[in-house]
């Protein structure tokens, strides 16, 4: 799924307006009823819902809904912001049309305000849209204020009020704290990012008919993975297929103390369709790994407690994962520093792969295209030095990918796969119970796995991060996500392809 610019959305509603064709007013109709519908399955009649309106279309989509929601019973009161003379003519026609059984309370000073919300009410934020350019001010400000003030639940209509939709909020900024936004057609991307996204609060996407020929010829950069792309990169397995056909993989990682890393990414190769798979450990960890995980077969390097080298004939392998557990001995990243100056497998790189990358530019420079690194903020910071904000960081990341040739997946909330061809895409699968050490290392082997298996890098990349987010959307509906842990993530992982595939 496309993610749209705010300028891109209103191009996709005059597109529509003009190609459907269909009124504006109508338009709004029709995300007003999308909107109303989503309401209705949430909440019974005996719910009242104050409706805050500001002077353009957002204001225009609370009153369109205000008298939606009142025609199916519901008790409903509005506030007109009225600092502006500035109406749009969809929020004027709405008002016109608003039946006068509706209270409406007009607040031109702080005063105006009620003193608080009735207990057990609803709270629409439809005070401004997408297409806010500069901070709020004055009783918008004191409105927003008012709203985060209260104990009452606060829904925004497309965008929390005061939120830009692409590109950093001031700080200090006034900014509704919404419980939920309900957004139009396409997400924001305000939402995906962490110092954004946590204003949204839960939103959800309804769509409205935006005219799809708009859609599908407008470029952008950003997407969203959804389960029908995913379901169409699973490959069947074939009848006659045999260990061989899904590949031959090597993991290397583990140090004294940090087995563990190296014994979770293996059982999540394996998990992942994996045919075969070789672990290549310090001499302390094969006892480990040879009970561990019995179905992989182990190499021990010379040293007992980190890595001083690679296999020297690596053609047997279809893809190689270095990092969990390696440690930053000096002899591991000299065996790295090899091993980047010989023709390779496609590569995987987290953890201390990443963290010895970081800290020699000139094995930087090395760096094998189509590798995938799997850095989590701090340690992408590492590579790249600090960003001032989430939209610079996408920027540094797009930068990194191009100059390195490289898939960068950024770990978060919504982890961010960045391309050489300068594309992102975002995750839609997790949970905070994923917040959990080695939940990495079991991404690694999942990657690793399928890179294995043939999977192209941004293939893999998307398939990996959307199953291992849905491993744990699976994991927590079971443990919980306060118990959660990384090893319930392979134990998933079958059951997350399944649900995948469906």
């Amino acid at each position: 799924m496309k993610i749209l610019s705010a300028s891109q959305t209103r191009s996709a509603d005059a597109y529509t307006i003009a190609h459907e064709p269909i009124t504006s007013l109508d338009l709004m109709e029709r995300a007003a009823g999308a909107l109303v519908h989503w309401l209705k399955q949430k909440y019974t009649a005996q719910i009242p819902f104050h409706i805050f309106c500001g002077p353009g279309n957002n204001g225009g989509d609370g009153l369109a809904a205000a008298r939606l929601l009142h025609q199916d019973g519901y008790d409903v009161w509005v506030y007109l912001l009225e600092a502006s003379q500035n109406k749009s003519s969809d929020f004027t026609q709405n008002l016109e049309r608003l039946p006068q059984a509706i209270p409406v309370v007009r607040v031109q000073t702080e005063e105006d305000l009620p003193a608080a919300l009735p207990k057990g009410s609803i709270a629409l934020d439809s005070l401004f849209g997408s297409g806010l350019s500069r901070p709020l001010e004055g009783i918008y400000a004191q409105a927003v204020a008012f709203l985060n003030r209260q104990p009452a639940p606060v829904i925004s209509i497309d965008i929390p009020s005061g939120l830009f939709a692409d590109a950093p909020t001031p700080a200090q900024s006034a900014v509704v704290q919404a419980a939920v936004t309900l957004t139009f057609e396409r997400p924001k991307m305000a939402f995906l990012l962490p110092a954004s996204g946590a204003y949204a609060g839960e939103w959800h996407v309804l769509p409205i008919g935006l005219h799809p020929t708009f859609l599908e010829q407008t470029d952008s950069p950003y997407h969203l993975l959804v389960p029908q792309h995913i379901k169409s990169l699973l490959r069947p397995r074939q009848k006659f297929s045999h260990k061989g056909t899904f590949g031959h993989a090597l993991l290397v990682g583990g140090s004294y103390g940090k087995m563990g890393a190296i014994t979770m990414s293996g059982h999540a190769a394996l998990r992942a369709g994996l045919g075969l798979l070789t672990v290549q450990v310090p001499h302390i960890g094969y006892t480990i790994l040879q009970t561990a995980l019995p179905e992989a077969m182990v190499l021990t390097d010379d040293h007992a407690h980190h890595l001083t080298r690679f296999p020297e004939d690596l053609t047997k392998y279809q893809c190689v994962g270095i990092g969990p557990g390696l440690g930053q001995a000096e002899a591991s990243q000299l065996a790295l520093e090899r091993l980047f100056q010989q023709v390779t497998p496609p590569l995987v790189l987290d953890a201390d792969a990443l963290n010895l990358v970081a800290t020699d530019r000139l094995l930087r420079q090395h760096l094998p295209p189509h590798s995938i690194l799997t850095p989590h903020p701090k340690e992408f910071e590492r590579l790249t030095g600090p960003a001032t904000d989430d939209f610079h960081r996408l920027q540094l990341l797009k930068e990194f990918c191009a100059q390195y040739q490289c898939y960068v997946v950024l770990k978060g909330a919504h982890t961010c796969i960045g391309t050489p061809a300068g594309e992102f895409y975002f995750n839609t699968t997790g949970n905070p119970g994923m917040a959990t050490g080695g939940t990495g290392d079991v991404l690694t082997g999942i990657l690793t796995g399928l890179r294995a298996q043939g999977y192209s890098a941004l293939e893999a990349c998307q398939l990996g991060v959307y199953l291992h987010g849905l491993a744990g959307n699976l994991a927590a509906q079971a443990e919980g996500q306060i118990s959660l842990i990384a090893s319930d993530l392979y134990k998933y992982l079958g059951a997350a392809f399944r649900k995948a595939s469906e």
